[in-house]
């Protein structure tokens, strides 16, 4: 659930004072504490579909970051000794306390992302479950004991946090993966500073430090740095290079992820990679036709395709295809679009104007290629419209990257097998899906494909907070997941014990 659209740069201002994270003024969240940037200066946070300024945001740099780190570096002993008990009940606090805002968090979600209803409550609904289940992590074992060969020696394998963690999460799901990037390491004892994405400095960055602040989280165990549009990198570098921050993770384009790869290999930092994907739907010959195009519409346009996991391909089988093909365009051209504070709209704004753009070049690129449009293709601004195209040729543009917007390419195959080796062509590997009726077919048809994640007969959106979420090839690498958190954010240490004195050759 990431972006590749970020704003380019823009000049920014001169910031107010303080804010508390609830007001026009969205500041730096360290050590428990409001704060601006230490240079003062601020920029707008802008809707994406009024243009309206919904108040001013601290600049941040790398000042600011590693204050941060340091406020997290010295708050990490007494949270990660924390009993568990006392840390169970902070999340558990901060789940209710979420939960009991969820219409002022919608509409915050609506106002900063252009996120509608439906996507806002996926994830509200994520938040609050991640929250609950990561209570649980406090009593989790830490560790295993191991048999050894030597008489008298017991040895331990143990899991301990390790230390400061940076979180780098994009503005598309801005709650969700804001809360992905931080619960799971917080749960296991780490401290925690977030760097929301510019587009979302309030639902992806302050929102988690209020509810976490009240409840009862110690002050510097989570910390939030802002920045303005087109300055990520100040702040980035800063936690790549800080000795202090022990793990970073990322959810966001591959062109960053590797950018962030090479820069993390100079500090053999250990990175937790998201990245683009540009996911298959496979619509098998015996599905159901009603079921296929439901699953291939939402797949494809919830939250108007802004989401790592929609498919930006839908292979179908022959026998299927023109029925398919006909009900699934006659479906995405009459989606309701628009303000995404109306709960009938399903396709909103894109994020910016640099969004909107971006997919009208590579539609238009794609049909003088010999590209055929069957819905959309014209920009509505500040929406795209739903669009579907076929007969897109390999050279284009739309055929090769991560479009993130609500655009779809189908394609009809002789076989599922065939829609399997052209999805693997691809250098991405997130998500895909299979619709069949054969769970067994469709079972096979999984472990062929190269991707991290697969769903038989549902579309490829899925997430659930304590699955091992993540993909392969230049999709990243790690998992996210609370179940798998430990692998990720813990340092796996070695310990032996003796009852009597070894005996020594020498």
């Amino acid at each position: 659930m990431h972006s590749e659209s970020a704003r380019p740069a823009q000049g920014t201002g001169t910031g107010g004072p303080t804010g508390d994270g609830t007001g026009g003024f969205t500041g730096h969240f360290i050590d428990g504490e409001w704060a601006a940037a230490r240079s003062g200066r601020s920029y707008p946070n802008r809707s994406p579909w009024t243009g309206e300024v919904l108040g001013a945001v601290a600049a941040g740099d790398a000042d600011d970051a590693d204050r941060a780190v340091d406020a997290a570096h010295r708050a990490f002993p007494g949270w990660s000794r924390l009993p568990p008990a006392e840390r169970q009940q902070i999340f558990l606090r901060a789940a209710d306390l979420l939960l009991a805002r969820r219409a002022e968090v919608a509409a915050a979600l609506a106002a900063e992302t252009g996120c509608g209803r439906h996507f806002g409550d996926v994830q509200i609904d994520f938040s609050v479950r991640l929250l609950r289940q990561a209570a649980q992590l406090a009593y989790r074992p830490t560790g295993e004991l191991l048999p050894s060969d030597l008489p008298g020696t017991q040895a331990m394998a143990v899991r301990r946090p390790v230390g400061v963690v940076g979180a780098i999460a994009p503005w598309n799901s801005s709650l969700a993966l804001g809360g992905r990037a931080s619960i799971g390491p917080l749960a296991l004892g780490n401290t925690v500073v977030l760097k929301p994405s510019e587009e979302s400095p309030r639902t992806g960055g302050a929102l988690w430090a209020e509810i976490l602040h009240e409840a009862g989280l110690p002050a510097g165990a989570f910390n939030v740095v802002t920045h303005a549009p087109g300055e990520a990198g100040a702040v980035g570098d800063a936690l790549l290079a800080s000795p202090h921050v022990k793990r970073v993770n990322f959810t966001g384009s591959t062109a960053t992820g590797r950018r962030l790869a090479e820069k993390a290999g100079r500090h053999l930092k250990r990175l937790v990679l998201q990245l683009s994907g540009q996911n298959p739907l496979i619509v098998a010959a015996d599905a159901d036709l009603g079921h296929a195009v439901d699953a291939a519409i939402y797949g494809a346009f919830v939250h108007q395709g802004q989401v790592c996991m929609c498919a930006r391909r839908v292979y179908v089988e022959r026998p299927l295809a023109d029925a398919f093909t006909a009900r699934f365009a006659a479906r995405a051209a009459a989606l309701p679009t628009g303000d995404p504070a109306d709960p009938a709209t399903v396709v909103g704004p894109v994020i910016n104007e640099w969004a909107l753009a971006l997919l009208d070049r590579r539609v238009k690129e794609a049909v003088a290629l010999g590209a055929r449009v069957l819905a959309g293709g014209h920009p509505r601004p500040p929406c795209y419209p739903a669009t579907v195209l076929t007969d897109v040729p390999a050279d284009a543009e739309l055929a090769q990257a991560e479009t993130f917007g609500p655009v779809v390419i189908l394609e009809v195959v002789d076989t599922a097998e065939e829609a399997v080796a052209r999805a693997n062509a691809s250098d991405l590997g997130l998500a895909a899906s299979v619709i069949t009726a054969d769970p067994r077919r469709g079972l096979r048809l999984a472990a062929a494909l190269e991707a991290g994640i697969v769903h038989v007969n549902d579309q490829p959106v899925n997430d659930e907070p304590h699955m091992p979420f993540g993909g392969v090839k230049d999709s990243g690498w790690g998992r996210f997941g609370l179940g798998f958190a430990a692998e990720e954010f813990c340092d796996l240490q070695w310990i032996t014990t003796r009852d009597t004195p070894r005996p020594y050759p020498f």
